[in-house]
Order: structure tokens, then C-alpha cells, then sequence
């Protein structure tokens, strides 16, 4: 367990499974997640056990809970994990708005920088995120990531053409 001031993140537990499911299955959330057709309860469990392994799978999911009260409120993700090259992609969901606006997710992302550097041994965490995403892009450079590029008119949705911004954290730097 990573703990912090108001979260900590744990492993995903299969008791997670509906609580995960209602999230990847909010339509709210395809934009950002790349999600097209709804997760199964299995399929949702199946990510759970693969993301339990991730020197094989090359992922790791992380839930963000509470202090206190342990309610789980979003999930951070180590992907694309390339040991070989001390490189992963990081991504953070907070599941409902009411827990949006309250530093949730940058403590989170703080606690995973620390982990994917002291413990993983890992050299570079990035990100991509579409530019309509203000959001995002202000977290992961309140955290100290570096825009690196932009790839123009990289995603479609809705007809609509949108850029994807590239973040980059050098762990060794930080």
C-alpha cells in the first residue's frame, strides 16, 4: 500500500469488479479511455488478474482510496511497461465528479512517480492526452511532466478531429 495525506493506493481486489465495471462503463469516460463497447463482468475481471502481474503483462492498476473511510474513488495505471528500457505510460481516472477538484489525482500520481522510480526502477513515466482535456493537462503538468509533442488531429470523435498532447516525466530528474 502507498499511502498519502488524503489517499493511498492499493492493489485491485476482485470485491472491486462492480465498481470498476460502472467506470469503464460510463460513456462519460470512453473519450479519454478509449473504450468503444461496454466490459463484461468477466472481462473485468480478467483485467484484474492480469494487472496483478506486471513484470508479464507490462500493466499494474492501482485503486485510489480514501484515508479513513477506504472508499475507493478512481484507479491509477502503470501501461506499456518496458522494463528493458525503464519506460511506462501512466493514466488516472477519479470515477464520479464528486471526488473531481480535491487534489485526489495528483496525490495519486505524486505517490506512483515515487513508486515507478524507487521501487520499479523505471526512468521515464509519459502520458498522451487529447488537448480538449484541460483537465488532464493541467494535473500531469502540476506534477511536473514536460510537453513533448503533439500529434495533430490524432483522435476522431464525434466527427470531429482533435490533437493529442505527449507528456514526458524523466524520474531520474525529479
Amino acid at each position: 500500500m502507498l499511502k498519502g495525506k488524503s489517499i493511498f493506493l492499493r492493489p485491485v481486489e476482485p470485491s472491486d469488479a462492480t465498481k470498476l465495471m460502472l467506470w469503464e462503463n460510463n460513456p462519460a469516460h470512453w473519450k479519454v479511455t478509449d473504450t468503444e463497447v461496454p466490459f463484461s463482468m468477466h472481462g473485468i475481471l480478467q483485467l484484474i488478474e492480469q494487472q496483478q502481474h506486471i513484470r508479464s503483462t507490462g500493466q499494474l492498476r492501482l485503486m485510489i482510496c480514501l484515508n479513513g473511510t477506504e472508499e475507493p474513488v478512481g484507479a491509477i495505471d502503470l501501461y506499456d511497461v518496458d522494463f528493458r528500457n525503464g519506460n511506462a505510460a501512466v493514466g488516472i481516472l477519479i470515477g464520479d465528479h464528486l471526488h473531481k477538484q480535491k487534489g485526489y489525482a495528483s496525490e495519486s500520481l505524486g505517490l506512483m512517480v515515487d513508486y515507478a522510480r524507487d521501487f520499479l526502477a523505471l526512468h521515464n513515466l509519459y502520458c498522451s492526452i487529447q488537448a480538449d482535456n484541460t483537465e488532464s493537462i493541467h494535473l500531469f503538468s502540476k506534477c511536473g511532466f514536460d510537453k513533448v509533442g503533439v500529434r495533430k488531429e490524432w483522435f476522431l470523435y464525434k466527427g470531429q478531429r482533435i490533437d493529442e498532447i505527449n507528456f514526458q516525466l524523466c524520474l531520474k530528474e525529479k
